[in-house]
């Protein structure tokens, strides 16, 4: 907060630290005096450092406007010579399109090209050279077979170029190439790859003379001062600043070349020293020693006040450190005074950022500011109860915190009210784990109810399908026998016991599902597995779009179990697994589905598998697959699998899902206790 300077004359906040503070006014005026002293000596340092500086200006901001030309031109030259490669990419990919194993005459109306590829004489010649041809001597542009035997440094040059475009899949310079008697020509090779889904396909080359490329690309109005040099070798170790000061040098950056640039002043330059510059810096330093001399006379009387201030500050500081609560001080105004670390560390903003900030504060949600308007008019009007206010504050990073706020009127010695004092306590983390455990709750009934449900509804669905489907097909035929007249008495007999008993079986479906969704006791009995599946494959058979097969065994496998929800877990998995054959059969042929049944007496378990050719379960799925409402099937519940895990683990058995080794799709893994061998018959 804002701290107004007491009276000299009050005493009433005297401590021994003011008065030691006080004893050591002396020393402190003559530290003060030395220091100042030592300013005077820096000014008048800094008045003869001026004056060298500004004699080396004006050759700095020199050598700074030639290294600046020089490097605007060699960004120019880049950005050519890439708008160079670009073109020839385009040339490249219309010859490997039109199947061109010869080269390409160069033909300026081709493209819509750069300037380099428009101006006349830079590209000396150009052909495409397929990725098969590139050892032949007798294959490339006309030019090509030329520098390549005019001299041994050439044909070393450009067959790196065509290694490096092939294996590091980027354009590739070659040269300067060398006249037969070793002398430097101003003719470099640029060779840029094309590859075909991956695969190299060759390599467009062009012949680039860069005194003609320098020639197009320097400006008019940059050689009436300037005067640019291509060497081919670098004679000072290096770019940069020559040592006549005249001339800078900046590498061309093509990559299998050592070209460089060399870009030097040929007018002299106005005189820039800036003399003005130097009579207002003098004329700030006279004012220096007049603001010095006041400052002085100023010092003494502050030491005094400074003095009372410290011993308060540093009992206040040390009260703030010791404290964890958030403290926050505001005027009748609700502006704010002063906030401690702990409250600044609590809402991500510093101290300085909140001093003199109003309504609307920052760190109100912006949803909440109304409700937040009127708590803070509340607390304005009257402060706060003894148990406090609960409200909510937004971090700088968004995050919501729950605090309570305590208030009480910040009063002067005179014990006149000038605003009130906040002590605010985070209390996000009780706050968070209340929600928590109320959300947890509400989240785990929810998940009973739904999967209860969910459980329900699937397994009616999937198991009263096939008997009242077979009703209404019994039905319609007897209702169009007995219109035409043409069933007896004789024959209605079986037919309506058939319907009747189609009946019992959907009536029974129903309570052995509710009674499972209730979690009450299952009908259990000793049931042979064998028989089992081979009723559930006789009855999938029919409309089936993938068979299944299976190889029974020689003698029966006997659990104890619930046979109508056997018969539903078979079911599922014989279902899923021709859906999934199904599905993958657009593209492979012989989908099938694998069904294996065995007992594995050494773990007492009947094991029954399902595999079928489909596509398999993702690395991805595995941990969720069995997990209710998840289902890959479009238009699919997601309650098969969770349903046939249900019913495996009220069997007290587990099920498991990998992919099959020989079909290559998903294989579902079902184990399921083996009956007492004692009560065989």
């Amino acid at each position: 907060m804002t701290q107004k300077a007491r009276p000299v004359a009050d005493q009433s906040l005297d401590f021994a630290l003011l008065q030691q503070s006080a004893a050591r006014h002396a020393g402190r005026n003559r530290q003060a005096l030395l220091w100042l002293l030592g300013l005077l000596t820096l000014l008048a340092g800094s008045v003869v450092a001026l004056l060298l500086y500004l004699n080396n200006f004006e050759e700095e901001e020199a050598a700074r406007r030639r290294a600046a030309d020089a490097q605007w031109l060699e960004q120019s030259v880049q950005f050519h010579f890439r708008r160079l490669e670009d073109d020839l990419l385009v040339l490249a990919r219309q010859a490997v399109l039109q199947g061109a194993d010869t080269p390409q005459p160069f033909s300026p109306s081709t493209l819509q090209g750069g300037l380099l590829w428009r101006e006349p004489g830079v590209l000396l010649s150009n052909g495409w050279i397929a990725a098969g041809q590139l050892s032949d001597l007798r294959v490339g542009p006309e030019r090509w077979q030329i520098d390549r035997g005019a001299h041994p440094e050439n044909t070393q040059a450009l067959a790196i170029m065509q290694t490096t475009t092939e294996g590091l899949r980027r354009s590739a310079y070659a040269g300067v190439m060398l006249r037969a008697d070793g002398t430097s020509t101003d003719l470099v090779w640029l060779a840029v790859p094309f590859f075909d889904r991956g695969q190299f396909a060759g390599n467009y080359l062009a012949a680039v003379s860069l005194k003609r490329a320098l020639a197009a690309l320097v400006p008019d109005w940059f050689t009436q001062d300037h005067s640019v040099q291509l060497l081919p070798v670098d004679p000072g170790g290096g770019a940069g600043a020559q040592p006549d000061n005249t001339a800078y040098r900046v590498a061309l950056n093509l990559p299998g070349t050592d070209l460089f640039l060399q870009v030097a002043l040929t007018s002299a330059q106005p005189a820039t020293v800036p003399r003005i510059f130097f009579l207002v810096a003098l004329l700030f330093l006279l004012g220096m020693l007049v603001a010095l001399y006041a400052l002085r006379r100023d010092f003494v009387k502050r030491q005094q006040v400074q003095a009372l201030l410290r011993a308060q500050v540093a009992l206040r500081t040390a009260m703030e450190n010791s404290v964890t609560i958030g403290l926050r001080a505001w005027d009748l105004q609700g502006r704010i005074l002063y906030v401690n670390d702990a409250f600044a560390r609590m809402v991500g903003y510093s101290a300085s950022e909140l001093t003199g900030l109003s309504t609307p504060f920052p760190y109100w949600p912006l949803q909440q500011h109304d409700a937040l308007g009127r708590v803070h008019e509340s607390i304005m009007a009257q402060g706060t109860q003894g148990e406090g206010v609960e409200v909510q504050f937004q971090h700088r990073s968004g995050h919501l915190i729950d605090v309570l706020i305590h208030e009480a009127p910040l009063n002067t010695a005179a014990g006149v009210q000038v605003g009130w004092m906040s002590s605010v306590l985070d209390i996000s983390e009780r706050k968070r784990a209340q929600r928590m455990a109320a959300a947890q709750q509400e989240k785990l009934e929810a998940s009973g109810r739904l999967v209860a449900v969910g459980e329900v509804a699937s397994t009616l669905a999937h198991e009263l399908n096939q008997p009242l489907g077979a009703l209404s097909s019994f039905a319609n035929g007897l209702l169009n026998r007995l219109h035409d007249h043409s069933i007896s008495l004789p024959e209605l007999l079986p037919v309506v016991e058939r319907m009747a008993r189609l009946a019992d079986r959907a009536g029974g479906i129903i309570r052995r599902v509710n009674d499972f969704a209730r979690r009450r006791e299952m009908s259990r009995q000793r049931l042979d597995l064998v028989t089992l599946v081979q009723r559930v494959l006789t009855s999938a058979a029919s409309g089936a779009e993938v068979p299944t097969d299976w190889a029974a065994p020689d003698r029966p496998i006997w659990v104890d179990a619930d046979e109508l929800l056997l018969e539903h877990l078979m079911n599922n998995l014989i279902s899923n697994a021709q859906h999934w054959a199904a599905q993958e059969s657009l593209r492979l042929q012989g989908a099938q589905v694998w069904l294996d049944v065995r007992p594995d007496n050494a773990q007492g378990m009947a094991v029954l598998s399902v595999a079928d050719t489909g596509p398999g379960v993702s690395e991805d799925a595995l941990d969720t697959i069995f997990n209710a409402f998840v289902s890959r099937k479009e238009g699919g519940m997601g309650m098969g699998l969770a349903i046939c895990r249900s019913i495996v683990e009220a069997h007290h058995g587990r099920i498991e899902v990998g992919r099959d080794a020989l079909l290559g799709g998903a294989r579902f893994t079902v184990f399921l206790p083996l009956a007492d061998l004692q009560d065989k018959s």
